[in-house]
């Protein structure tokens, strides 16, 4: 058996080191975002708090998960991304294949009007008369379809279907598969790296949105938790009732942050590393074999 060099055997080294870094830089602010939403408040003003929790308390959770209108909104925000993830990805996923037929009529059109909703919108106050106008104002509605195709995700599967050989369409088509046919059978089998990419970037964008909802909703019992956690924020840095005791109020204000920012992302991490498999994946898609 071949032995590495030594030359090879210092570079794995070197490389394993500051790979080693690089993680734990990356972690770092993780880590101590955990350990301030389990410290007090002194201890976090005292800029004790680094790695591990100072003064350990669970105030804050404990106000957040006892209160009702905390998982309604959770709920919300569970049925507002699911539903608009998937619109979106059906659409996005129709457009891209159409545009990326070099035959298509009025291709050149359809790509133009996309590209240019990334650059010039009509404006927010025009936005919320539509919206108004449609009566879609305090419904799931007003979330999505504003928001049901991004133009950045659009063009990223355009790219990919580009890619895909040709032959295997043709293939189908000459089995007798129709166009949908070749979509559902063929290329969409092919995609499921770029599948699952575009569906973690749609539901983190919808997951983690709430000027929307701030926007198209005056109802609490409709809003996504965002907004909820954004208004605890608002209560507990400007003094205001939450409904709790005063002492506890202090406790909230500093690291309420901290709790925001855990409660929101955990779900996201949780679902990430079954995606994550597409990323690295090695299969060659759509390999012609000769």
């Amino acid at each position: 058996m071949h032995r590495p060099s030594r030359g090879y055997r210092v570079f794995q080294g070197v490389n394993g080191l500051i790979l080693t870094g690089v993680v734990a830089v990356t972690l770092y602010p993780f880590v101590n975002i955990i350990a301030r939403s389990l410290s007090a408040e002194d201890r976090i003003r005292a800029g004790q708090v680094s790695l591990l929790p100072e003064g350990f308390n669970l105030t804050t959770y404990r106000l957040v998960v006892s209160d009702g209108m905390f998982w309604r909104n959770y709920g919300n925000t569970v049925l507002y991304t699911v539903v608009a993830t998937v619109i979106a990805m059906v659409l996005t996923t129709c457009y891209a294949y159409v545009l990326s037929k070099p035959q298509l009529k009025g291709r050149g059109t359809l790509i133009g009007i996309a590209v240019f909703t990334m650059f010039f919108s009509g404006g927010l106050i025009p936005n919320y008369v539509l919206i108004t106008s449609l009566d879609m104002k305090n419904t799931l509605w007003a979330l999505v379809i504003p928001n049901a195709i991004s133009v950045f995700n659009l063009l990223v599967m355009k790219a990919f279907f580009e890619g895909l050989p040709t032959e295997l369409e043709e293939a189908a088509q000459i089995d007798g598969l129709s166009t949908y046919g070749i979509l559902l059978r063929v290329v969409l089998p092919l995609s499921k790296a770029v599948i699952a990419t575009m569906v973690l970037f749609y539901s983190v964008s919808f997951w983690n949105s709430w000027f929307g909802a701030f926007l198209y909703m005056d109802r609490a019992e409709l809003m996504p938790v965002t907004v909820y956690l954004r208004n605890m924020i608002a209560g507990a840095t400007g003094g205001g009732n939450l409904g709790a005791e005063s002492e506890q109020l202090t406790q909230v204000g500093a690291n309420i942050q901290a709790v925001t920012i855990l409660l929101t992302a955990l779900p996201i991490l949780a679902v990430y590393p079954f995606v994550q498999r597409y990323f690295v994946s090695g299969v060659t898609l759509g390999a012609v074999k000769g």
